[in-house]
């Protein structure tokens, strides 16, 4: 992958270029920052452009050896750890054994992947990966040998937050003494979760959600779409290029959950509970991804509701028909009952997670809301 692959994240590319023309290269890095922002792909094109052998003032070649090998990842001095667990075909989880299947889908994704995606890809249903000890270990083995054929060995640790808490001191040592020419590049979502030990050990370079026509570029890019394709999602995706790739391949799962949602708080707000019923059945069919997915997008209107009752309509992404419908339902949704409406839909998609009855759940749900949309309004100064 090559710099010209990525979208945006324009500074980054110049800072990481720069260190290596004045080889100040940090041997430990920590990649961390907004979901779909570019994380992974940008550790990718660094690595390809560290070891390519006639790189350009600003990328790769593309072309020598080096890095006919990256564009495949199948180069002998790239390194891969990621989270992983118990399949029907492995026992024993660690990341070489699912190495295969990650390459194809980094480069079926262009290597804009999410955890959750990654997890349907390997079939772990409820089972959530880690990076285990046996991966840690096999960092210590993989790196003491010199590099086949590059300068640099890369090691390429994917979603860090997830190492298991035993296994995470046995990885500080060669975090703070590697062997030489071996850089380390770290990707997380959620610093905060990783120990103060490891993010002490790196340096930490922080990714921005991408602006929209960053997002539009590479959506265009990636998935050979047209422009007014790309312009369509980019409110919803909100500068996360992984969750405009999914609008992009869901189709009209966007105007499903508008005209879901629509109908539903309509039920809700006339406190018709045969039709609420009907409905569940239809919410059911949805299957458990595309449940989350419509009580997140339900989860999002409602925060655009409650920006509506503050007058700030210029920051609420959605255009349309959803637009007025915002506008129009921001009178049932506001300071008065945003907080037990917000709770109670991301409590219901952690429940859904963990395979919740989706039927008494959507019941549940829309009983309380029932209640919530007559509840009186609280002045916010409009």
């Amino acid at each position: 992958m090559k710099f010209a692959d990525i979208a945006g994240q324009e500074e980054i590319k110049q800072r990481l270029i720069n260190s290596v023309k004045d080889h100040r290269v940090s041997h430990a890095q920590l990649f961390h920052g907004a979901p779909g922002s570019g994380k992974l792909p940008m550790a990718l094109a660094y690595a390809q452009y560290i070891n390519c052998t006639n790189r350009g003032a600003e990328d790769s070649c593309g072309v020598c050896p080096s890095c006919i090998k990256y564009a495949k990842l199948a180069h002998p001095d790239l390194h891969f750890i990621f989270p992983v667990a118990k399949t029907a075909g492995v026992k024993k989880p660690a990341s070489n054994e699912f190495l295969g299947e990650w390459r194809t889908y980094l480069l079926e994704r262009q290597a804009y992947i999410t955890l959750e995606e990654w997890h349907q890809r390997l079939d772990l249903e409820n089972k959530q990966g880690i990076i285990n000890t046996d991966d840690i270990n096999s960092i210590n083995h993989t790196l003491t040998y010199k590099s086949f054929e590059s300068e640099y060995k890369v090691m390429i640790i994917w979603m860090v937050e997830r190492i298991y808490h035993a296994a995470a001191p046995r990885i500080l040592k060669i975090l703070e003494e590697p062997p030489d020419k071996t850089l380390f590049v770290l990707i997380t979502e959620n610093p905060d979760l990783i120990p103060v030990t490891i993010l002490s050990r790196t340096q930490m370079i922080h990714f921005a959600p991408l602006p929209d026509d960053k997002l539009v570029e590479g959506l265009i890019r990636i998935k050979q779409i047209s422009g007014t394709a790309a312009e369509k999602v980019k409110f919803r995706a909100d500068g996360n290029l992984n969750s405009a790739l999914q609008l992009v391949e869901s189709g009209d799962a966007d105007e499903h959950n508008f005209i879901f949602f629509r109908n539903w708080m309509r039920l809700c707000y006339v406190n018709n509970f045969a039709s609420i019923h009907k409905l569940s059945a239809d919410f059911m069919k949805l299957g458990r991804e595309k449940q989350k997915s419509l009580l997140n997008y339900s989860l999002n209107i409602a925060r655009y509701c409650l920006l509506m009752n503050y007058g700030l309509e210029a920051n609420i992404r959605s255009e349309g028909d959803e637009m007025e419908f915002i506008r129009k339902f921001s009178d049932f949704i506001h300071p008065g009952n945003i907080e037990p409406i917000s709770a109670a839909f991301d409590e219901s998609i952690e429940n859904i997670e963990r395979n919740a009855n989706g039927n008494i759940l959507f019941i549940n749900l829309s009983i309380k809301m029932t209640m919530w949309l007559k509840a009186a309004r609280v002045a916010v100064g409009k």
